[in-house]
């Protein structure tokens, strides 16, 4: 089956840097574009960051210049830096997985939270 798993949440303080893992199982992961969604307590999810399976890579405005969004092909893993967090970073985290053709084929992990404060 399908899996998604998300890790490396936690609290950190308001400046700090954390870096998000996301592990596949059950894809071709070169054949799925990735990405990273955040849904805020209260509010609907939205997108972060994604990457597609050549590379190329798109930010929400309000993470631009701060997030980095990767993938390992060897390891079948996506990453998401996320450099001077603010408390509006707060929120679970969720890794994304679609196939870059076949389009109906996707899946969502579980999600980890991030807790950014003093």
């Amino acid at each position: 089956q399908v899996q998604l798993v998300e890790s490396g949440g936690g609290l950190v303080q308001p400046g700090g840097s954390l870096r998000l893992s996301c592990s596949t199982s059950g894809i071709i992961f070169s054949s799925y574009d990735m990405g990273w969604y955040r849904q805020a307590l209260g509010k609907q999810r939205e997108l972060v960051a994604t990457i597609t399976r050549a590379g190329s890579t798109n930010y929400a405005g309000s993470v631009k210049g701060r997030f980095i969004i990767s993938r390992d092909g060897a390891k079948n893993t996506v990453y998401l830096r996320m450099n001077s967090l603010e408390p509006d970073d707060t929120a679970v985290y969720y890794c994304y997985a679609r196939h870059s053709i076949l389009r109906d084929y996707d899946y969502w992990g579980q999600g980890t939270q991030v807790t950014v404060s003093s």
